[in-house]
């Protein structure tokens, strides 16, 4: 009864103000769905605790990506299911994958085989794509005109979510790292998105005059917020501030999206309350203000078939495969972002064969840098909106270049080379997996996005199965037979891989730019 009104409260609600607090929804779903990103803070103590390989390690952050193989299926769940029910089916995949696992290891159930485990942890990994896909429609349809800058920063608050954990497993427990992870992915995911099933939802209401100004705001708020990640990532701040105090700061920050749609639904109420008097005392100032209004909204709709024709071409998953463009996408993508990601989750195991403790600041930087990187395409794109500006190939190949970089970079053992390697990575990785979300929409259009992007995305279990078990054999092989490894020949051989794959990437991005020059330069 109490849900049920809970619900009928948003539904009843101008739907403008509904429009921008979906936004703010969004955002913080993107905030507790990135749980696999946390897997690096806690992949040590897990392998001790179930007396696994690094090989079997390995498998383990290749199912929780492998779970992005079946990610379809919440594309196609959007099309024929309410979203509402895709987000709490997510979020119940979540809970059983993660659930289950937290169960065994505080041996709640007494037994669970590895291939078990496994199992979980690929389920765990699909829960992401179900709430990632109702996050994206949502974004896409209650802001088509501005859907680029809707999606993107909403999309970078996902770059917070490693950091986010991290900082709450610091203050609620410092030894029994791995379980509290386990427990938090479980269940934070599906309360909160109970919590906002009603709010995350489509709105029918044409592009808000106001947009551009509320945007202006939420960039405003967005960057503050990721300054703050950024600093209090560093151990000069932490060792001043307490992690309780590092926490609050940053949930604090979460909650100042809600400023938005409070101050859009006031504006209306003074604009409405304005009108009525001005009705009241000028009769035909109400027949103009139609006028107006009906002129307006032509202009929107005018506005809006513009924007929603800039793409390539309209197609389906079975003529976007048979393009020579999607193929160059795909492995842009692969020897790109997925091997930054390849590199975030190993990021535990660096730096313990490097002989650095300090795993959890290293996640947190990453996480923060991935942020700003998933904040740039937007960033991009509405302050250079209407004018000639970069293209998506473009910047894929201005961010991939200094990735490949940053890996022979790490061949330096000093600590600082791995801050400064680990912070370039996260920032590439962040912008690709940004500006993916706009170049499928596109290059492939809007009507099959959720099944189309699905498909993109399902090169990344590929990646993370290849160049992360590639990369465990060579751990293995430089090993002292325990199935540990200390020292920088762990990884340097790999890290002169996944340079010379990024390069290669580079190069294919840079013929991806030039099939696709003729289209950006007649649409940006």
């Amino acid at each position: 009864m109490s849900y049920k009104f809970y619900s009928s409260f948003f539904f009843t609600m101008p739907s403008s103000t509904l429009q921008w607090l979906s936004l703010v929804a969004i955002i913080w779903l993107q905030v507790i769905n990135g749980t696999n990103t946390n897997f690096p803070a806690y992949s040590s103590q897990l392998k001790q605790l179930l007396s696994i390989s690094q090989v079997e390690l390995n498998n383990l952050a290749f199912a929780s990506d492998a779970g992005k193989l079946f990610g379809w299926f919440s594309g196609l769940a959007a099309i024929y299911l309410p979203l509402w029910l895709v987000l709490i089916i997510g979020s119940f995949l979540g809970l059983i994958g993660y659930g289950l696992q937290y169960l065994f290891i505080t041996n709640q159930i007494s037994y669970l085989s590895y291939w078990h485990v496994f199992f979980l942890t690929f389920l765990a990994g699909n829960s992401i794509c179900w709430i990632n896909t109702v996050c994206y429609v949502v974004a896409i349809r209650n802001f088509l005109s501005n859907r680029q800058v809707a999606v993107g920063l909403t999309t970078s608050y996902q770059g917070l979510s490693a950091k986010i954990y991290t900082n709450i497993v610091d203050v609620v427990s410092s030894h029994n790292k791995a379980k509290t992870f386990l427990l938090l992915n479980s269940i934070v995911p599906m309360v909160v998105c109970f919590i906002l099933a009603p709010i995350v939802r489509e709105n029918e209401v044409k592009n808000s005059k106001h947009s551009s100004v509320v945007f202006a705001l939420m960039f405003v708020i967005t960057i503050t917020t990721g300054i703050y990640a950024v600093i209090s990532s560093l151990q000069i701040f932490t060792n001043k501030i307490s992690s309780l105090g590092v926490l609050i700061g940053i949930l604090v920050s979460l909650l100042l999206p809600l400023l938005l749609p409070i101050s859009v639904k006031i504006k209306e109420l003074v604009e409405s309350l304005h009108k009525k008097r001005e009705s009241l005392r000028i009769y035909h100032f109400t027949m103009e203000e139609n006028i107006d209004k009906e002129s307006y909204v032509k202009e929107s709709e005018d506005s809006c078939e513009v924007e929603d024709g800039c793409v390539m071409e309209e197609i389906g998953v079975k003529l976007m495969l048979k393009r020579m463009n999607f193929w160059l996408y795909f492995f842009v993508y692969f020897f790109g972002a997925t091997i930054g990601l390849v590199f975030l989750n190993n990021l535990g195991q660096i730096a313990e064969s490097r002989g650095c403790s300090a795993t959890s600041y290293l996640v947190s930087l990453s996480s923060s840098f991935g942020f700003f990187g998933r904040l740039i395409p937007s960033l991009l794109d509405y302050f250079y909106r209407g004018k000639r500006t970069i293209s998506r190939p473009a910047l894929m190949v201005g961010v991939m270049a200094p990735t490949a970089g940053a890996f022979l970079l790490l061949l330096n053992k000093t600590d600082i080379a791995l801050y400064i390697s680990t912070a370039v990575i996260g920032v590439s990785t962040g912008a690709i997996t940004s500006t993916a979300i706009s170049t499928t929409t596109e290059l492939f259009g809007t009507n099959n996005f959720s099944v189309n992007h699905n498909v993109v995305v399902a090169n990344i279990p590929i990646g993370s199965f290849l160049f992360g078990y590639s990369a465990a054999l060579i751990y293995r092989n430089q090993g002292n037979g325990d199935g540990k490894c200390m020292g920088m020949e762990c990884f340097s051989n790999t890290f002169i891989i996944w340079g010379s794959f990024c390069c290669f990437g580079t190069f294919l991005a840079l013929i991806l730019y030039f099939r696709t020059r003729k289209f950006y330069s007649q649409n940006h």
